[in-house]
């Protein structure tokens, strides 16, 4: 018998508690667990960009690309074929303004994309990031009138791009600009002009956070000055986060994301203990990179690494997570152990 044998974790009227009991076989740990992940809480972001043929990787974010309708048409295939519900989309138009006419063009390029996802894969949720930055010529998330970004003016853009994006088929939207607001208003233009039936998913506690600069490469929307402190949440604040949620829940959010993932992992079990809607979380770029970037140095186990971050959002809390991994997660869950990661 090995000294491990007579380690007790707790003792109890002569009762011996040894918690390794159930962790003895494959089969058991399979039986306990707390905490599952399935194929049908990934979204996976994807970014459009204008023209044919376009499917260029992105330098920050190693196996993702922009891709243009045609190619974004063809990669779903895949995803469909992997059984992922959703995907949420990011537009990158050509032309930027101060106006940030191509977020609500009728034929912009997340229009555009929308009507052909939809006609290929009509089962398909297809979900619409509705922010400016990426049309914006001056790469802030709303209207700036010296220096400063107005909120209240913002809003009416706001409304444009949703209701643009579900008057294209848009199946949901997803406002992330962080305006004051912006989800009540947002949910009247939608009622008004007949799409009650097309839900909201806020953006609610969305961080002024370091971990957002692959994403920047890749939608090609870092701000020209200043930074965007003055709207997004300070890290520091979990309190003000609930708040937010609230406030967002108030004016009909339908369900409620926090971003980013790992760092505010503390904030998604808060909020999934506060509300009684669906919980969403964004294992952003900069989560992605780096577990990229480690395990491609070796220094992390990349067929653990993104699902044991994944299971970890989930764990704490999320109903939906949006991420990168989508792809290669649906395969291993799937069983597919032989298929290579897409970024190593």
């Amino acid at each position: 018998m090995s000294d491990s044998d007579f380690l007790l974790t707790g003792e109890r009227e002569g009762v011996t508690w040894r918690t390794r009991r159930t962790r003895e076989t494959t089969t058991l740990r399979r039986m306990v667990r707390e905490t599952r992940l399935s194929v049908d809480n990934l979204i996976y972001p994807m970014f459009v960009v204008e023209g044919e043929g376009v499917r260029q990787e992105i330098s920050s974010m190693p196996g993702q690309y922009q891709l243009s309708v045609d190619n974004l048409v063809k990669d779903c295939a895949d995803l469909v074929a992997l059984h992922i519900p959703a995907v949420i989309l990011f537009g990158i138009p050509d032309q930027k303004d101060d106006t940030a006419t191509g977020a609500y063009h009728e034929h912009g390029v997340i229009q555009e994309a929308v009507r052909a996802l939809k006609a290929a894969y009509p089962d398909l949720c297809v979900i619409t990031d509705v922010c400016l930055c990426e049309y914006m010529d001056h790469g802030h998330c709303g209207i700036v009138e010296d220096g400063k970004i107005l909120n209240d003016p913002t809003l009416e853009l706001l409304d444009r791009t949703a209701v643009s994006h579900v008057e294209a088929g848009a199946d949901m939207v997803a406002p992330s600009d962080m305006m004051d607001g912006r989800v009540g208003s947002i949910r009247r233009a939608l009622d008004q002009a007949g799409y009650h039936q097309a839900p909201v998913m806020a953006y609610s506690a969305k961080f002024a956070s370091c971990f957002y600069g692959p994403f920047r490469v890749a939608a090609e929307s870092a701000p020209s000055f200043g930074d965007r402190n003055s709207y997004q949440m300070d890290p520091a604040n979990g309190r003000e986060a609930l708040r937010e949620v609230d406030i967002d829940m108030e004016e009909g959010a339908d369900i409620v994301m926090v971003k980013p993932a790992l760092a505010y992992l503390d904030l998604i079990a808060r909020v999934r203990d506060r509300v009684n809607v669906p919980v969403g979380a964004y294992n952003v770029s900069g989560e992605y990179a780096m577990t990229v970037a480690a395990s491609r140095n070796g220094w992390l186990d990349p067929e653990r690494a993104f699902m044991e971050v994944l299971i970890a959002i989930r764990r704490a809390g999320a109903d939906m997570v949006l991420t990168y991994f989508a792809k290669d997660a649906a395969r291993r869950l799937a069983g597919d152990l032989k298929t290579p990661l897409s970024w190593m």
